[in-house]
């Protein structure tokens, strides 16, 4: 105690549990950031006093509980221990100086148990304690949710500390609440050996998100034209940064108040029709659309404990922790306020980059299929020249008509009038062109829309010239120190790729086209060597369009196209991906990954029936080709027979005639003489016989 009085504050040894879930891990790494007594500088203008620590180099050393054991343990943290069996678990926290259990967000039941079951056996060997220990209690400010309101005549009036025996807990946090009963009731005992305190968090942001993560998620991938806000979206929701959450709990940790229980919100009193209609606003369509609360469970991701944060009407105000503490905040006045911040840090986080591709190259190279290719492995927009007009144009007359006129102004659709009139006036004087200066805007707006600043795009085509690249890309407000051109960081292409093959065979893959996709793509052969020759011509120029990008020190990547060899172009896409990099989005959705295995089953049963069939045929073919060879074979073995009897009979003639003249006669009369006398050896007889008349011959 001598030392701490004399400033010298040592380090401190932290628990906190589940330190690989959002709010326990934000909290950890923030706490292993900083100085044990860090947040008692400028605590008191005159210097801290004779007993208050000075902040030296003393740091909290993070250690705590992981429910994943599979994953990689946190960086910031000493010690991690996965799914500890509490009477493994006791030992760690009886070596902890601070021991900090939060239950704020998606608390079982065993977890609110262990909660307790921490700070009771904490307390059954609070006399083995050397110095004092702090348990902390992350609880919620759903335990205030059916508090009536502090002045009945006036319901904007909010809710104190001070007025905690009022307090009314919502259904589903009695838990929480007996369990904030049991750590304040337990810190009471010994306070110089255990004290206990309770931090009611309201509904945190900010990190990357996690229970409004759905709204941020939808108004990103921008795929539905109005964010759903569920329920009437009237009620206000107390929320904080998850950074102030964690600086509450050093404050506690450093100063030691004397009051036990605070509440952490932020200042804002935002409703939650507000705050979905901000990260619209900011991040997606910039529309809500409310829908009934029941929805909300078809989206599977949102489950009842988070409905009933979003559903809470809570006007409630952190009295004692302003007045105790010297909390350096990142978000005071809440998530409106502060939303380029938040959303910032969401991207980041979440490592939502968009990828901005620049494709050019001559006519009929083959563009438009890597950038379709590219589009759908990034999940980036295809931008093409004609298409964006078009688009424009069509989305304008909605605007006239009356299509997405759901509360929008006469002076927005007036607007949308005038710029109808300007595109039409346009055309009608260029036959059937746009002005310049009107495609640059609109290629612009396109770059800088919603969608393309949150994804990326890919340029299909264009710029085509020096000068088309310097108007489309032009920030006025960026004032370059060099002669470097200046441009809008926020639209201008990352990567650029110059698509290149020869004259010949960019001819010969044009006549080789389907007569319909030539006549769609104007390639007919005056039109194609016509636009081929100006291509070339605008582009050994000192001024073009790769130049350009070479000054901004974007250089170009030149990749040759052999449509004969690759004509999937599977080695631009290697090329190009391999240096383009990882996506930088979210991974494919339950739904898409469904979607992509039914199509995977089907390919693969498609081409086993194909191998299946294929196999048959060639089966078929060699049965075929064999019973082919097998007669062959027959039909020459018979013919070699006959050749062969041929032969013989042939050849045996002369001695068949020799016998039947000369010997036939002579044995026949043998045996029929030895038929007559029949001797007891009809052989010997036979042969003495011809022997004899032989001889007599």
């Amino acid at each position: 105690m001598a030392n701490e009085k004399k400033g010298n504050y040592r380090t401190k040894r932290v628990f906190v549990n589940n330190i690989d879930t959002y709010s326990s891990k934000c909290i950890a790494k923030f706490l292993s950031s900083c100085v044990v007594g860090g947040s008692l500088e400028e605590a008191e203008d005159d210097g801290p006093a004779e007993d208050e620590p000075t902040p030296q180099d003393g740091t909290f050393q993070i250690v705590g509980t992981v429910s994943n054991n599979e994953g990689r343990n946190p960086s910031f943290a000493l010690e991690c221990y996965a799914s500890p069996k509490r009477d493994q678990l006791l030992p760690s926290l009886l070596e902890c100086d601070v021991v900090v259990y939060n239950i704020s967000e998606h608390a079982t039941a065993e977890l609110i148990d262990e909660a307790t079951w921490a700070i009771s056996a904490l307390h059954s060997d609070i006399d083995s304690f050397a110095s004092q220990k702090i348990f902390i209690l992350i609880s919620s400010v759903m335990t205030w949710a059916m508090s009536k309101p502090a002045d009945p005549n006036d319901p904007e009036i909010p809710l104190t500390e001070d007025d905690y025996r009022r307090k009314r807990h919502h259904p589903n946090f009695k838990e929480h609440t007996n369990a904030e009963k049991t750590v304040l009731k337990l810190g009471k005992t010994k306070k110089s050996k255990l004290s206990s305190y309770v931090v009611a968090a309201g509904v945190q942001y900010g990190m990357g998100e996690n229970l409004l993560h759905y709204f941020f998620k939808t108004s990103w991938l921008g795929e539905f034209a109005r964010v759903p806000v569920f329920g009437p979206g009237t009620n206000v929701i107390p929320t904080i940064h998850v950074n102030d959450l964690a600086g509450v709990i050093q404050n506690v940790i450093d100063h030691k108040p004397k009051i036990h229980y605070f509440i952490a919100v932020d200042d804002s009193n935002n409703t939650f029709e507000d705050i979905v209609k901000i990260i619209s606003f900011v991040l997606g369509p910039g529309k809500i659309k409310k829908v009934p609360k029941e929805e909300a469970y078809l989206t599977n991701v949102l489950m009842n404990a988070d409905m009933d944060y979003l559903s809470v009407n809570l006007r409630i105000e952190p009295i004692f922790l302003k007045e105790t503490f010297n909390l350096h905040w990142v978000s005071e006045a809440g998530i409106i306020d502060n939303i380029n911040r938040v959303v910032e840090e969401y991207k980041l986080l979440r490592l939502l980059l968009p990828i901005r591709i620049c494709l050019l190259g001559p006519p009929a190279v083959g563009k438009s299929t890597v950038a379709e290719k590219l589009c759908k492995h990034y999940k980036l927009h295809h931008i093409n020249l004609k298409e964006v007009i078009d688009e424009k144009m069509q989305h304008l007359e909605e605007a006239v008509n009356g299509a997405e006129q759901e509360g929008e102004s006469e002076e927005a659709v007036s607007n949308a009038q005038d710029q109808l009139d300007s595109l039409k006036d346009s055309m009608e004087q260029n036959e059937g062109r746009l002005s310049d200066g009107l495609v640059y805007r609109i290629m612009r707006d396109k770059l800088n829309s919603t969608p393309c600043r949150n994804h990326g795009f890919v340029l299909d085509g264009f710029p085509k010239s020096y000068d088309q690249a310097k108007e489309i890309f032009y920030d006025e407000l960026d004032y370059p120190r060099s002669k470097m051109p200046a441009y809008n960081k926020k639209i201008i292409p990352e990567f650029i790729f110059s698509l290149e093959a020869s004259d010949d065979f960019l001819k010969e893959r044009v006549q080789n086209l389907p007569e319909s996709v030539a006549e769609k793509m104007h390639y007919s052969k005056d039109e194609y060597l016509t636009r081929l020759k100006k291509f070339r011509e605008a582009n050994v120029e000192d001024e073009t369009v790769l130049n350009y990008f070479d000054e901004l020190e974007i250089h170009p990547e030149h990749i040759e196209v052999n449509n004969a060899v690759d004509p999937e172009y599977g080695a631009v896409m290697e090329k190009i991906t391999r240096l383009v990099g990882r996506p930088r989005n979210y991974g494919p959705t339950p739904e898409e990954r469904d979607e992509m295995e039914r199509k995977s089953v089907e390919e693969t049963a498609q081409r086993l029936v194909l191998e299946t069939a294929e196999w048959k045929r060639r089966e078929a073919e060699t049965a075929a080709k064999m019973a082919a060879q097998l007669e062959e074979w027959n039909r020459h073995v018979t013919e070699v027979k006959r050749q062969e009897h041929e032969l013989l009979e042939a050849r045996s003639a002369p001695l068949r005639n020799y016998l039947m003249n000369y010997v036939m006669p002579s044995l026949t009369e043998g045996m029929t003489e030895c038929c007559k006398a029949k001797p007891d050896d009809p052989v010997d007889f036979l042969a003495e016989y011809l022997l004899r008349n032989n001889s007599q011959d």
